[in-house]
């Protein structure tokens, strides 16, 4: 149902066990409520529950139940939420009405432990918090397939370089071999004009010419099988002599490896498992001081540590400094010792309680930092491993290769060394036929013979080079379409950069514009301006560094005499921390039109305000949700308007 549907229906809301209620009913209309009473009155813990029937998972179970449950009416529709604490972990279930209440959590959920507020008071990064409800993982993952694809196409486009380089040395080749092949043309026609001639004046019968030649034919075929063995001797030895040096090679860096000391790899899992048995101990404490800051926030009813402090200084200020909006001290009843303290001897044992619970969120990020260390180291030894394995049967193989070549050669030796034999034997009957007229004969025969032998020779290698030829200029012609192609890509990739950074700047510039009408409206004399700035910074990433954007809030300041200056959160006082915050997540609330899928807009610990601010405030912002309502102390909520609903007891 939209937001405009859900108009002028009333809110109805039952809440079991949440923060300091035990059970409760409280119905409102809409417009603006006003939950008024003074501390310890369980406004922040009905804000809660509203919260979690709406969808949040920032709420606190009652610190003696193990479970807890709220109904949340909006009209005629109904939500439901159940809380169950199980070792020390609340999980909550039900069909609220958000899927996903990210960015209300961050902007329309505005108590004090609202994440947004705090970031701004502990001078945090901002760029999470506000991109965190843009969805630019698709954009990221985009980048990241494209910068895949260029790097594959300039791989590709190397390979053409290289072989572009190779094709001048493949041309000079064939015209080597045509030059040499004409030649040898030339010598083989001239040798086979002297052999007729030689064949005219031989005066023999046909008988004896024809055992002659036969005996000649098969002397040619021999000595050819024999060069052929000898060319495949010479290749077999080549291929040995290569095999060799790379088998030295491979050695080489196979000692170059540094040896793995024992037990390296079983030292590196048990100390990283003991660290994740660490984190996990570290985040179960960390989840309990939690639970407990969260219900001792919920019993002061999120009344924060800069109220407090300065309670005891005496009547609300004007409009000075934020600073001076503050009231007088009171004492509150403590709710484990039933005796009645002061609310800042409270405040201060949360302080210590928060305190320790930094500190361990800095111990778990030190844990997880050194686990990201360690990982890596463990990553790193098994690619040294995987790297030696790798050396290892590469050189194996080597192994058996020289062992078939010597095998083969072993072979092709024998072979040679028969054919060597045959050939002596068919010249000794060659001479035993051939008269001395016959002896020019045969030598020109064998000298034909070894030219056709070096003509065919020649017409192969040229063969496999015009091939080679052949094969990289039709890779060549790629070129054209593969420059094309990481043109494309290289425009797709600044693209989408430039599409992320627009969406960064765009949400920077509606954040200031909005912070801007905030703070008119609150029309502080000492705060002039509070904005964003979007810089680029070198940021470490485990074990490298990359460029990231980082959204810094710059705060700027005026003296008594109007001159402005700017300023760091860290040089305001908690107060005006608390306000600058409340400035932030206001914007954020505006920037993303929330009111356009949230019907409730909270608001509580606006003490660092003074009241007429507040009902400035409240004036302002009520024009958006359908529901707006504020926790205030009976003082503030004087000062808005009567017409709001106000409720008194919960």
């Amino acid at each position: 149902m939209s937001a405009e549907e859900l108009a002028e229906r009333d809110i109805h809301i039952h809440v079991e066990n949440v923060g300091g209620i035990d059970r409760t009913d409280v119905e409102t209309v809409a417009g603006v409520t006003v939950l008024t009473g003074r501390n310890a009155t369980n406004r922040t813990s009905l804000l809660q529950a509203v919260m979690a029937g709406l969808g949040s998972d920032s709420v606190s179970l009652k610190g003696d139940a193990d479970e807890g449950a709220v109904e949340l009416s909006i009209g005629d529709d109904t939500y439901t939420r159940t809380l169950t604490r199980e070792n020390g972990v609340v999980a909550t279930d039900g069909e609220p009405y958000l899927d996903d209440p990210t960015v209300a959590d961050l902007f329309a959920f505005l108590l004090e432990s609202n994440e947004a507020r705090r970031a701004v008071a502990r001078s945090d990064d901002l760029r999470d918090l506000i991109m965190r409800p843009i969805d630019t993982d698709v954009i990221r993952t985009e980048i990241s397939e494209l910068e895949d694809r260029r790097r594959e196409l300039d791989d590709q486009l190397d390979e053409l370089d290289t072989l572009q380089d190779d094709l001048p040395d493949l041309e000079a080749k064939r015209r080597r071999l045509d030059e040499q092949i004409a030649e040898k043309r030339d010598a083989l026609e001239a040798k086979e004009a002297e052999l007729d001639d030689a064949d005219r004046d031989v005066d023999e019968t046909r008988e004896e010419k024809a055992e002659l030649e036969d005996t000649l034919d098969e002397l040619r075929r021999t000595r050819s099988k024999l060069e052929d063995v000898r060319y495949d001797i010479d290749t077999h030895e080549e291929s040995v002599d290569a095999l060799h040096d790379e088998r030295a090679e491979l050695e080489a860096d196979y000692d170059e490896l540094p040896d793995a000391p024992a037990g390296e790899r079983s030292e590196l899992d048990a100390e990283i498992e003991r660290l994740r048995e660490r984190e996990s101990s570290l985040e179960s404490e960390l989840s309990e001081l939690q639970s407990i800051v969260q219900f001792n926030e919920d019993m002061l009813d999120g009344d924060d540590v800069g109220r407090l402090d300065s309670l005891n200084e005496g009547s609300p200020g004007g409009d000075d400094s934020v600073t001076d909006q503050l009231v007088a001290d009171e004492t509150v009843t403590c709710w484990t010792c039933g005796s009645d303290v002061d609310a800042d001897q409270i405040e201060a044992t949360l302080d210590r309680l928060r305190s320790l619970r930094q500190e361990t969120l800095s111990d778990v990020n030190d844990v997880r930092e050194e686990l990201d260390e360690l990982v890596a180291d463990r990553n790193a030894l098994d690619e040294k491993q995987q790297q030696r394995d790798r050396l290892e049967r590469r050189l194996d193989r080597i192994e058996g290769e020289l062992d078939d070549h010597e095998t083969t050669l072993e072979d092709l030796a024998a072979e040679r060394d028969a054919l060597t034999d045959e050939i002596e034997t068919l010249e000794t009957e060659v001479e035993q036929l051939e008269n001395e007229e016959y002896t020019e004969l045969l030598d020109l025969h064998k000298e034909a013979n070894q030219l056709e032998f070096e003509l065919g020779r020649l017409e192969g290698d040229r063969e496999e080079v015009v091939v080679e030829i052949a094969d990289i200029e039709e890779r060549l012609d790629e070129r054209d379409r593969l420059e094309e192609q990481r043109a494309d890509v290289q425009e797709e990739l600044e693209e989408l950069r430039t599409r992320i950074e627009r969406i960064e700047t765009e949400a920077v510039e509606g954040f200031n514009d909005h912070m801007a009408t905030v703070l008119d409206l609150l029309d502080y004399e000492n705060i002039e301006r509070i904005w964003i700035e979007r810089v680029e910074q070198t940021v470490r990433e485990g074990r490298r560094k990359v460029d990231k954007s980082v959204f810094e809030l710059h705060v700027v300041r005026t003296t008594q005499s109007g001159t402005a200056y700017e300023d760091t959160i860290d040089h305001l006082s908690e107060s005006e921390r608390e306000v600058t915050g409340l400035v932030f997540a206001l914007a954020g609330y505006l920037v993303h039109d929330l009111h356009e899928t949230v019907p409730v807009m909270l608001l509580d610990s606006l003490e660092a305000v003074d009241s007429d601010r507040i009902a400035r405030l409240v004036d302002y912002f009520a024009e958006y949700p359908e529901y707006l309502v504020v926790a205030l102390l009976p003082d503030d909520a004087a000062a808005l308007d009567d017409d709001y609903e106000r409720v008194t007891e919960i």
